[in-house]
Order: C-alpha cells, then sequence, then structure tokens
C-alpha cells in the first residue's frame, strides 16, 4: 500500500510522494490528512469529493490472459475480479471509455500479484492522441492513488512499459474520479448496425451465432436497428427469413431499417421476393429497396449495391442528396469499395462512393466480408484526406467468419472470428462507435469525428 500526496504532477509528469511509512505512522498520516480534508475549504477539497465515474463503463486492452480476466472486470466494482494481459510482452494498456467528456482528478490502481514496474496514466478526447497525468518508474504493487489530477477527455488508460515481474499485467480494479464535463450532445442517440447474419441455424445449436448477436443488439436498445445485407442465408427464402432471421433479429423488426445484400438474390421465387415479403413496407418505405429517412440532424441512405448499375437508383440518390437538409450524412449497403477480406475491394460501389463523396457525406457502412473493419477518412480513389468517408465493415452479424488477407490502405483495425454488432453514438455534429462483442465486451472503439 503507498499513500500519495494530494498535489498536481511536478511538470506534467508523475505527483509527489509520501515516503513508506510505518504502520503507526501511516494512521497518524491519514487521520491527519482526514483531518485536514474536513477543515478545509470546499474548493480546496474538491478533488477528495469527485465521483467516481469508471464503474461499469466499456473498456478495452492491448491483450487478454484469456477470456475469464477481460478488460471489463477491472471496472465492475468486484475486487475478487481481475484483468490480467498477455504473459511475457511489454507495453501492455488498458482503457476505458468514460462515455462523455470529463474532468479527472484521481485514479486508484488495485494491481494483483502482476504489476507494473513502470507505467503512465493517460487521457485522450478521442481515443487517439494521449496526454499523461501520470508516471510511475519504480512501482512495487499494491494500491497505487494518484490525487489531484486535472486531466480533460472521455478515454483514461493506463499504459504499462515494463513489468515488475516474469508474467503479464493485473488488475483488480481501475477506479476513475472526477466530474462529468456537461450535459449530453445535443441531438444524441444511438444505432446499432450489423451484415450478414441469419445462418440456417437456431439457438439449439451452440454454434449458432444470430442469437448471440440479436440478444447484445436489443441489450444496448438503441433508436433503431439497421443491417447491410445478407440478413438471410442461404438463399433468402421467405420461409428462410421465418424460420432463421424471425426467431431472432426479427424482435426487433419493427426498429429496423434493412439493405438487401446479394444472397437476397438467390431467392428462386425472384430476387430480393422473400425480403420484400419479409419486411415488407419497413425495406420498401418509398416503393423501392432504396431509401432514405433523418433522425435528429443525420440524414440515412439505405441502397440496394446489387443494382447500383439501374439509372434509376443513381438518379434517386442524386435527387435525395440535392434535397437533403441535414448536417450529418451516412449511407450503407452490401458490397464495401474497400475491404482487407476475402471479398476485396468492390469496384461496383466506386461511382457511388463518387455522389456521396461529392455531397460531403461522413460515413458508409458495408457487409459482405464477414469481418470487422474501420477505415480512416478518404475519397473514392483510395486518398487519405480529412474530408474524405470514414467506412465501416460489419459483417460479422452471425454468418461464418471470413479471415483477413489483403491488408488495405487506411484500414485502422480489423478483427475477424469475433461475432459482434456495432454500437453508433451520433450527435448533432459528431459520431463514434464501438464494435461490441456477444460477450458484452468492447472489441473496439472508434476516434470521434466531425460531421463535413
Amino acid at each position: 500500500m503507498r499513500l500519495y500526496a494530494s498535489a498536481p504532477p511536478r511538470r506534467t509528469t508523475a505527483l509527489t510522494r509520501v515516503p513508506h511509512l510505518t504502520p503507526s505512522l501511516l494512521l497518524a498520516a491519514v487521520l491527519l490528512l482526514v483531518g485536514g480534508l474536513l477543515l478545509a475549504s470546499p474548493g480546496h477539497a474538491g478533488a477528495a469529493a469527485d465521483p467516481l465515474i469508471s464503474r461499469g463503463k466499456p473498456a478495452t486492452s492491448s491483450s487478454d490472459e484469456d477470456s475469464t480476466f477481460p478488460a471489463a472486470k477491472a471496472f465492475d466494482g468486484d475486487r475478487a475480479t481481475r484483468w490480467a494481459s498477455a504473459e511475457g510482452s511489454d507495453p501492455q494498456w488498458i482503457r476505458v471509455d468514460l462515455g462523455a467528456a470529463a474532468t479527472v482528478s484521481r485514479v486508484r490502481l488495485s494491481w494483483e500479484a502482476a504489476y507494473a514496474k513502470a507505467y503512465r496514466v493517460e487521457i485522450s478526447a478521442d481515443g487517439a492522441t494521449w496526454t499523461r497525468l501520470a508516471t510511475e518508474t519504480a512501482g512495487n504493487g499494491g494500491t497505487d492513488d494518484w490525487t489531484g489530477l486535472n486531466g480533460k477527455g472521455r478515454h483514461l488508460r493506463v499504459y504499462g512499459t515494463a513489468r515488475g515481474t516474469s508474467y503479464g499485467y493485473s488488475l483488480y480494479e481501475v477506479e476513475v474520479y472526477g466530474t462529468a464535463g456537461g450535459p449530453p450532445p445535443s441531438g444524441a442517440f444511438t444505432v446499432v448496425a450489423a451484415g450478414d447474419i441469419a445462418a440456417q441455424c437456431t439457438a439449439s445449436s451452440s454454434s449458432c451465432a444470430h442469437p448471440r448477436t440479436a440478444a447484445q443488439a436489443q441489450r444496448i436498445n438503441p433508436k433503431f436497428y439497421l443491417t447491410m445485407g445478407d440478413n438471410q442465408y442461404d438463399d433468402a427464402r421467405l420461409s428462410d427469413f421465418r424460420a432463421y432471421y424471425d426467431k431472432t433479429w426479427g424482435a426487433f423488426k419493427a426498429k429496423t431499417r434493412p439493405a438487401p445484400g446479394n444472397h437476397e438474390t438467390y431467392d428462386p421465387a425472384g430476387p430480393l421476393a422473400g425480403y420484400k415479403a419479409y419486411f415488407g413496407a419497413v425495406a420498401y418505405p418509398q416503393g423501392k429497396p432504396y431509401y432514405s429517412y433523418d433522425e435528429g440532424n443525420w440524414h440515412f441512405i439505405a441502397l440496394d449495391s446489387n443494382s447500383f448499375d439501374d439509372p434509376a437508383q443513381i438518379r434517386w440518390l442524386k435527387d435525395d442528396l440535392a434535397r437533403n437538409t441535414k448536417g450529418c450524412v451516412a449511407a450503407y449497403f452490401h458490397h464495401p469499395l474497400y475491404s482487407s477480406g476475402g471479398h476485396g475491394n468492390d469496384p461496383v460501389s466506386k461511382p457511388v462512393w463518387q455522389i456521396l463523396y461529392g455531397a460531403k457525406a461522413d460515413l458508409v457502412l458495408n457487409g459482405h466480408d464477414h469481418h470487422y473493419e474501420r477505415f480512416a477518412p478518404q475519397d473514392p480513389s483510395g486518398r487519405a484526406t480529412p474530408d474524405g468517408i470514414v467506412e465501416i465493415v460489419g459483417g460479422m452479424g452471425g454468418a461464418e467468419p471470413y479471415p483477413i488477407e489483403t491488408v488495405q490502405p487506411h484500414s485502422q483495425k480489423r478483427i475477424s472470428g469475433t461475432y459482434g454488432v456495432l454500437k453508433l453514438d451520433l450527435t448533432d455534429t459528431t459520431y463514434t462507435w464501438q464494435y461490441v462483442g456477444t460477450d458484452g465486451q468492447v472489441k473496439d472503439s472508434a476516434p470521434t469525428y466531425t460531421c463535413h
């Protein structure tokens, strides 16, 4: 156990420490500290009274020793559970998304036997650029209590650079104290998205994934759901929709805004016949398999990428974008222009990208390749640019995973083999998202982008 002084870090690094104390001196020091806090003015005692703001928040890590030691265990309030990293490798990190901008005044770390000899506590507004709050260079385990901090951001991480043992890093609890940065952003709402969903299996099979992705999607309880095609395998017959999709994702069909994939065209009754019969007006609100709608300051466009060569759909898209009055634009369809998976880049989507890019669209969501991937903003020719479109491949809704094959330029994160859903958090001017696995754990957190 260590006691740290409630003072700001020297320069921008570690805080001043109190030397190791005997039990009697430690008790006296604690009593003196408590007495000082009670007598201090509210302005000086505020940091000690700041609430815990990290409990139960989404957490990720550089690695886990195994599935029984995920990052979330360090934020569950249970000191009998813990996060543990993979063994024998530096650096390793654990981070938490506080859910909104906050001012952090204190971070308390409760180490297991596998502790960090050297680490940094860092904070970030967007999860990409980090600012150091505190630095440890001679850690010896136990409890590290960093007080007197003044960090501002949404994401906090503990970044271990040197292990104190031959094992990994392990924390019973990471407790972040501070204050929220203000009311929720204007127009905030959440959307859940996925593609490539209902394999021909049911919950009676332990290997059937779409019951689990549906359960996770429902637990998030978003404003609405959207799908990026291949909703039902293999030939998307109406009977298959009723036997499989309807038993899982069908629970929230009325709140779902779907788009079709190539498997919806294989129906022996005719392309999209089962898809249209099952979803009805949900998928054809404007009489076509492509449509648009608004939510808050967002304009959403669902497209049929099986027929991007149809002049009627292209004319409709141009007219729809010309009429749009919202400040943020998201489009979703099945075939991705960029993908590091087995299907790879699909040029059929490039003309649509050119139209969307010309209209300053912000976000494109796709399926087709059965993995998760996010890209940095880029233009239709694949050049990185701040005013480019952010693309996400979210094809892990339940169909058999595909491996990553050829990593494309500007691909920032790829996950294959882990089923899950996209949790998109949108405001009137910004958007960010998390890839949430069927175990409820956040597998990836994106930066926060501002709409064009």
